[in-house]
């Protein structure tokens, strides 16, 4: 039997996105499965479907903030919060660092992964501020990536190239029903699946028939 391929829709503005892409990546190396990253831009997302982020409901976001501090500790990732921290979220655009994603994703895919986390980093554990270009430079040299490769991606993002397939990808995921972040989309008997939320893995897992054995199955994913 092959691989599942489970695709990941995230965005790094989101502290939901960052937990389940950890548990996702630990589980990559447990379950038999190929994960796909697919970077969206969530900002988009929500204005392309008609809604607002929950974080702006005042008591969902109440409500949100604790949350987040116990998923953090539960998923053992060092996601930081605050009571400032979803208005952190709407007064800094990802736009330009899910753009960087996504040329890395199209010209240096083996980044993905590390570049991704970087961006959590800075933004959810760092606290700062991921829409300056010195800080997405700042937060490639930490992935690994030279200095020359990530003027490369920055040159890029400004492209048509780059911004239609940010797009495009945002409009897959709206194709799939996506509402929201993290989104992970698997193939059942060839009808794609989508599941909502950090918290839905274990159900993605049972759907392609692999055991959920908690949030930290194997090592930490690294810088963790």
């Amino acid at each position: 039997m092959g691989r599942q391929v489970v695709e990941l829709f995230y965005d790094v503005v989101s502290p939901y996105c960052w937990l389940g892409f950890e548990v996702l990546c630990r589980y990559r190396h447990v379950w038999n499965i190929d994960l796909h990253f697919r970077p969206v831009f969530l900002a988009g997302l929500f204005r392309d479907i008609g809604t607002k982020p929950p974080a702006l409901l005042p008591k969902r976001g109440e409500y949100m903030t604790k949350d987040i501090k116990r998923m953090a500790k539960y998923y053992q990732v060092p996601l930081r919060t605050s009571e400032d921290a979803f208005q952190r979220i709407i007064r800094l655009s990802s736009l330009g660092a899910m753009r960087f994603i996504t040329a890395a994703g199209m010209t240096q895919p083996q980044y993905l992964e590390p570049l991704s986390r970087e961006f959590w980093i800075s933004f959810w554990s760092q606290y700062e501020d991921i829409s300056e270009t010195e800080k997405i430079l700042a937060v490639a040299k930490q992935a690994g990536l030279s200095s020359e490769l990530a003027q490369k991606l920055l040159e890029m993002t400004s492209t048509p190239a780059v911004k239609n397939q940010l797009k495009e990808t945002t409009d897959e995921a709206i194709k799939y029903g996506a509402f929201g972040m993290p989104a992970f989309v698997v193939r059942v008997n060839g009808e794609p699946q989508l599941f909502f939320g950090s918290d839905r893995i274990e159900l993605l897992g049972s759907i392609i028939g692999e055991k959920w054995l908690g949030p930290v199955p194997s090592v930490p994913s690294p810088r963790m």
